[in-house]
């Protein structure tokens, strides 16, 4: 399974490190990914999500449903 936030759709970003002598080699930041099992009122049972710390804002923002609506709208099964 891909690195990827099921909430935003964040994924890791790719640059390069340079040296001292500018020397460019390729590195990864990966996004900060973690599993969350969070109630779902509306269906009264536990959803499993793979969401980074910025999708964990957005849920709560936004709230559980609205985003799981999303997120079935887009193809996911949830």
């Amino acid at each position: 399974m891909s690195r990827v936030c099921q909430v935003t759709g964040k994924v890791a970003l790719v640059g390069n490190n340079v040296s001292h002598s500018k020397r460019h080699t390729k590195k990864r930041s990966e996004i900060n990914l973690r599993r969350k099992r969070l109630w779902f009122e509306e269906e009264t049972r536990f959803v499993s999500l793979r969401v980074s710390a910025r999708g964990m804002r957005t849920i709560d923002k936004r709230g559980l449903a609205a985003v799981i609506k999303d997120i079935r709208a887009r193809g996911e099964k949830v």
